[in-house]
C-alpha cells in the first residue's frame, strides 16, 4: 500500500517533444508523456511513471490532489488537470500537470455526497434523484474539500436542495455553479406506459387491422382480375410496336 508520501510526489523526467510515434516509444519503455505548465514559466514535455500517476488518482483527493512534482531537479507544487486513457485496456495515455502557487486561489471541481435516506423516501413513497454529482469551487490549494457532505434525511417532497444548502466554510471556499442550482430534490416513481390501441383491441377481441388489409388486397385482385382482358390486348399491341 502506498504511503501519504508515495501518494503527494510524483518525479517526472523532460522528454523531447515530437510525433505519435515518439509518444509510442515513451509508452513502449513503461512511461507515460505528458506536459507540465503555469507559474508563467515556459511548458516542459515531460514522462512519467504511471504507477505513480495512479495512486494520485485513486487517492482519496483524487485528481484535486496537490503533490510535489520533481522535474529535472527542480520541485514543485502541482496538480493534475487533465488524463487520457486508451479506450479498450484502460491504459495510461496522457497526462496535463500544472504548476501552482499556494497562495493563489484556484477554480476545482468537488464531489457532491448525499448522506442519509430522505423522509420522502421513507414516508412518502418518492425516489431521491441527484441532479448534480460535483460543484465548481473557488478556494485556496491548501483548502480543497474531498467532498462536499449534505445530510438528506429532512428532504421531503416540494423541498429543493440547491448548490447555496451545501455546508461549506464561509470565507475559505466560494461557489462558481450558479447557487440556486439544484442539487437533490424528491420526485415521484414513473407510472408505467399506457397500453397502445394494438394490444388493446387484442385485449378486447376487436377485429385486428391485417384483416382489414387483407379484404383490400382481395378486392383490388378482383378488380384486377376484371381488367385482365383489357390488359392482353394492350400488352400484344405494345409488342407488336
Amino acid at each position: 500500500m502506498a504511503t501519504a508520501t508515495e501518494q503527494n510526489t510524483l518525479e517526472a523526467q523532460p522528454r523531447t517533444p515530437g510525433t505519435k510515434n515518439d509518444a509510442r516509444r515513451v509508452r513502449k519503455h513503461g512511461k507515460v508523456p505528458g506536459v507540465v505548465y503555469g507559474a508563467g514559466k515556459q511548458t516542459v514535455p515531460v514522462s512519467v511513471d504511471p504507477r505513480q500517476v495512479s495512486r494520485i488518482l485513486h487517492s482519496e483527493t483524487g485528481h484535486n490532489t496537490v503533490f510535489d512534482l520533481t522535474v529535472d531537479g527542480e520541485r514543485t507544487k502541482a496538480m493534475i488537470v487533465d488524463w487520457q486513457y486508451e479506450p479498450i485496456k484502460g491504459a495510461l495515455l496522457h497526462i496535463d500537470l500544472k504548476r501552482i502557487a499556494m497562495d493563489q486561489t484556484l477554480r476545482v471541481k468537488v464531489p457532491v455526497q448525499l448522506n442519509g435516506v430522505p423522509e420522502g423516501v421513507k414516508t412518502q413513497g418518492g425516489i431521491l434523484e441527484q441532479v448534480l454529482r460535483e460543484v465548481e469551487v473557488e478556494c485556496l490549494p491548501g483548502d480543497i474539500p474531498t467532498h462536499l457532505e449534505v445530510d438528506v434525511t429532512s428532504l421531503v417532497f416540494g423541498q429543493v436542495l440547491r448548490v447555496a444548502d451545501l455546508p461549506h466554510e464561509t470565507g475559505k471556499l466560494k461557489f462558481v455553479t450558479d447557487e440556486q442550482q439544484t442539487v437533490a430534490h424528491i420526485t415521484s416513481v414513473k407510472e408505467a406506459p399506457a397500453a397502445t390501441a394494438e394490444v388493446t383491441a387484442e385485449v378486447a377481441g376487436t377485429p385486428a387491422e391485417p384483416e382489414v388489409i387483407k379484404k383490400g388486397k382481395q378486392e383490388t385482385a378482383e378488380e384486377g382480375a376484371e381488367a385482365k382482358p383489357e390488359g392482353k390486348g394492350e400488352g400484344k399491341a405494345e409488342g407488336k410496336k
